[in-house]
């Protein structure tokens, strides 16, 4: 950016062009009060706190722009005293708690610096509060009608939930609707905890008035949120060694000073008196607690007996995308190093298993195309099976914020919720019909021309078959298979085609379906047809992860056909330079996934199962059969934070660290790696995973090294080139680095394929997969489609934010259904269903709206109570086993 010179003070300084007054002065070192301004917002320029002299004339620094040559004075007697008179003027309206020793707040800051006593707050109260929401209290006494909490909700939350009601010295901040805060739209994100200047607005309990600006001297350490995969940058604060308060870091690479609501208040799980602080060991049909060394001990023997009765192959494990990259490593390298097998996987086979083998087979490796830096420089978006604004909300909100700046969005989902209310042309295609969806765009893409030809002629291959195959799919066809009008499909695709920077964003409802990998490689086919990948042209295609380390798990190699890396198994050379760093043989056939882990349970073959952190019988499909595997199978070893479904299932339970007590890295969705750091210790007895593996592998007589996570990630460096610059010094100086990072002197890449793809021949693979029907269909007795996903106020299983404040938010699962159907099934609103399915029954609460298209129900899988996942199929794709979540044909009794 280009810089212009001003002077402040008498001292000469460049800042950037367009900066305001404010920003310059303080790159000067010069403190100013500036109650209604925070940098992460539009200046308002209301407060006229924070006057400086401009050339002789006297402004607000914060609504004035620097220009050349400017000279400024702030420190001149009458600007020191307009300041002064005017911020005690503003506290003189607030009653004296406002100013009352030991308050943390920004004015309270500001008046002590500027030598306002105490006594100067005198107003009389009386306007009352509002303590309706779990997580956010309102005291209207100490409102100055600033406006930062509203901009904050609607510039950077982009939820419009609040606003400022009354005149003149009667203004206040109250939510939208008029009513209780908790019955307005606010989505908990906490930026207005987090900007308030006074404590009008403040989290309640020991977090009182604390912001990510303005906190005591007490324990904050910097760690990446345990939640999503957005990967944000949180200050964990603690005292006593429980969490005080969670306040997303000003310099988040990814999240740039914003939260959630899960990473920002749903800390309470950590101190559950439900939490196991103990190893269980079943006896007599009943967990009961054991020391660590008598549960290792029944562990190693248990292990041993399955190798010995079956081979190495009767045992597996499935690892976590809860886990960090060092956890995720070392589990891997215990089952081929200490067990000898490749029977592992990690949930990633449940979501985004096809984006990394269509993300792969389309430009050669497994991750995004582009950083989120990029893409929210994209002036279209085409946002697909996926609703961040609820599953990924800091990365909806800036999103939403880029369209409302004027980026175009289509956005294509089967439901009219988050970014689908603001798109320029919504699709709506039935389930199941992604890949005729997306080549009926790539048909219009080439019949107008709005392809780019000399990309397509020099960097990719495929295009004589894709161009044969899309002859079937003209706009008027697809609408027949998808239901999307063809009118909306050609507006679509020329918004797409004839942006100049589009990106492309998917989620789970791309991935979870019987083709789901096709699914990924037709929709990379619009990148590659528009040369919007590798370019300066696109932000190209990328993925949004659904936990917080689904990418960094697979990178370490928790999957049972690849080594950290993504190197194969069958590849001798790759496994000659795991042998050569491990000093073990390493065996070469892929082991079983997932599904066929519990398959092989089942049928006896699978002897031993390692659960590291899943509630498989929860989120997995088709549970009744799950629950039958893990009965089946000799011994089930859970490593878990809570007695879930699975934990009951298991003959050993062991009590592990959450994301607050471990050590390590994450890797988010845009391949970003990041330290994760212990803020509080570990409860009772629990260990960490990594800790708990070593100690299983100590117990069976082999040392696996990495005595640390650091050592850890060192040895997978050694291992996996693309990894060889990253370590856990280096992270700590610059905060985040994508992969690949080959070279610790060298920046990662945070875009790819600038010059060249990654693919053996070094172009991008146009795909020609034709449409197929998914798994299931409606018919007469089960009329309706079922989709699952997720709602914003949960993750996953529910097991942390349910035990918080969150469920207050959101206490039960909802079957969302359109008022036609309900109507046709005389299905009333708030009512408890019964959900039928081929595969299972589930019992849920009715919520009928315009929200799901009729024939459609939409529900989420927070509570397993509610028994979601007995409903889904067996269903899988079929390259890679995902499973078809997204489509299971059920039928609603009331």
């Amino acid at each position: 950016m280009t810089g212009i010179g001003i002077e402040v003070d008498g001292t000469g300084l460049e800042v950037p062009e367009g900066a305001s007054l404010l920003a310059a002065v303080r790159a000067a070192g010069v403190e100013l009060p500036a109650l209604c301004s925070d940098d992460r917002l539009s200046p308002a320029g209301s407060c006229r706190t924070c006057l400086v002299r401009a050339d002789g004339r006297i402004a607000a620094a914060c609504v004035t722009p620097a220009s050349p040559g400017t000279r400024v004075e702030t420190a001149t007697g009458d600007l020191v005293r307009l300041r002064r008179d005017a911020v005690e003027l503003i506290a003189s309206a607030l009653p004296p708690r406002a100013l009352a020793d030991g308050n943390p707040s920004e004015l309270a800051h500001v008046c002590r610096s500027l030598g306002i006593g105490g006594e100067t707050a005198q107003g009389p109260g009386g306007r009352g509060g509002d303590d309706s929401h779990p997580y956010v209290h309102l005291d209207r006494d100490l409102c100055i009608a600033c406006g930062r909490c509203v901009r904050m909700c609607s510039e950077v939350q982009g939820t419009f939930a609040l606003t400022l009601v009354g005149r003149g010295s009667d203004t206040v901040v109250a939510p939208g609707n008029g009513g209780p805060w908790a019955e307005s739209d606010c989505v908990a994100c906490g930026g207005c905890v987090d900007t308030c200047p006074t404590g009008a607005i403040t989290q309640p309990g020991p977090a009182h008035g604390l912001t990510s600006a303005f906190r005591p001297a007490a324990a904050t350490t910097r760690t990446t949120c345990g939640y999503c995969g957005v990967g944000c940058t949180l200050d964990v604060i603690a005292q006593g060694g429980e969490v005080t308060a969670v306040l997303p870091a000003r310099d988040g690479p990814v999240n740039h000073g914003h939260a959630c609501v899960k990473g920002r208040f749903a800390h309470g799980f950590v101190t559950s008196p439900e939490r196991l602080t103990q190893p269980l060991l079943r006896r007599g049909g009943t967990l009961e607690p054991v020391g660590w060394d008598e549960a290792l001990a029944h562990v190693s023997r248990g292990l041993r007996a399955a190798v010995d009765a079956g081979g190495p192959d009767s045992v597996a494990a499935i690892s976590s995308a809860r886990a960090t990259n060092e956890d995720n490593y070392l589990i891997q390298k215990f089952m081929r190093v200490v067990i000898g097998t490749n029977n592992v996987d990690n949930c990633s086979r449940l979501c985004h298993s096809p984006s990394a083998a269509g993300l792969t087979a389309s430009f050669g490796l497994s991750g995004g195309t582009d950083s989120f830096d990029d893409v929210e420089r994209a002036d279209c978006l085409l946002i697909v099976g996926a609703n961040p604004v609820e599953a990924h909300p800091v990365v909806g909100a800036r999103l939403l914020n880029r369209v409302l700046h004027g980026a175009g969005l289509v956005v294509a989902d089967p439901r009219a919720v988050g970014l689908a209310l603001h798109a320029d042309v919504h699709l709506r295609p039935r389930p199941g019909t992604n890949v005729a969806l997306f080549h009926g765009l790539a048909h219009v893409l080439l019949a107008e021309g709005l392809t780019d030809e000399e990309f397509l002629r020099e960097r990719t291959s495929g295009l004589p078959e894709l161009t044969e195959l899309l002859g079937d799919y003209p706009p008027d066809r697809v609408a027949g298979i998808t239901g999307v009008p063809a009118a909306d499909l050609v507006a679509a695709a020329r918004l797409y085609g004839r942006s100049e920077r589009p990106a492309i964003v998917y989620g789970l409802g791309v991935t979870e379906h019987l083709h789901g990998t096709d699914g990924v490689r037709s929709l990379a086919n619009l990148a590659i047809l528009r040369g919007a990948v590798g370019t300066d042209g696109g932000c190209g295609v990328n993925p949004l992860r659904g936990q917080n380390n689904v990418q960094g798990a697979s990178d370490m190699g928790a999957l049972p056909d690849v080594l950290p890396g993504y190197g194969r198994v069958t590849d001798p050379a790759v496994r000659s330079r795991a042998e050569d760093v491990w000093g073990v043989p390493v065996p070469g056939r892929p082991g079983l996934r997932i599904p066929d882990m519990f398959a092989a349970a089942r049928s006896g073959d699978l002897r031993a199962l390692w659960v590291i952190g899943e509630d498989v019988c929860a989120t997995d499909p088709d549970a009744n059969r799950v629950a039958e595997a893990l009965d089946a199978c000799p011994l089930v070893l859970c490593s878990e934070l809570f007695l879930s479904e699975t934990a009951r299932h298991a003959d050993v339970v062991l009590p592990v660290a959450s994301w607050l007590e471990k050590d390590g890295t994450f890797v988010n969705f845009d391949r970003r790696f990041q330290r994760v750091r212990p803020a509080v210790p570990l409860p009772g007895e629990a260990r960490t995973d990594f800790d708990t593996v070593r100690a299983v592998a100590t117990a069976m007589g082999v040392d696996l090294g990495c005595a640390t996570p650091a050592d850890a990630l060192a040895e997978c460096g050694r291992l996996a080139p693309v990894f060889a610059g990253l370590s856990h010094q280096r992270l700590d100086r610059e905060g985040a680095v994508p992969w690949p990072c080959p070279d610790p002197d060298e920046p990662g890449e945070a875009k790819l394929y600038t010059e060249r793809f990654a693919t053996s021949d070094g172009r991008a693979h146009l795909a020609a997969a034709p449409y197929l029907p998914p798994g299931e269909q409606p018919d007469d007795h089960y009329p309706l489609i079922l989709v699952t996903g997720r709602r914003w106020a949960h993750y996953n299983s529910g097991s942390m934010t349910r035990r918080g404040g969150n469920l207050a938010l959101d206490p039960v699962d909802f079957l969302d259904l359109h008022s036609d159907d309900a109507a046709r099934y005389a299905v009333r609103d708030g009512e408890e269903v019964t959900v039928e399915s081929r595969h299972g029954r589930a019992r849920l609460i009715a919520r009928v709206g315009e929200q799901t298209a009729p024939g459609q129900v939409f529900c989420s899988f927070h509570f397993p109570a509610s028994g979601v996942n007995r409903l889904t199929s067996h269903h899988a794709d079929t390259v890679t086993s995902c499973p078809e979540y997204k489509v299971t044909a059920v039928r609603v009794m009331s």
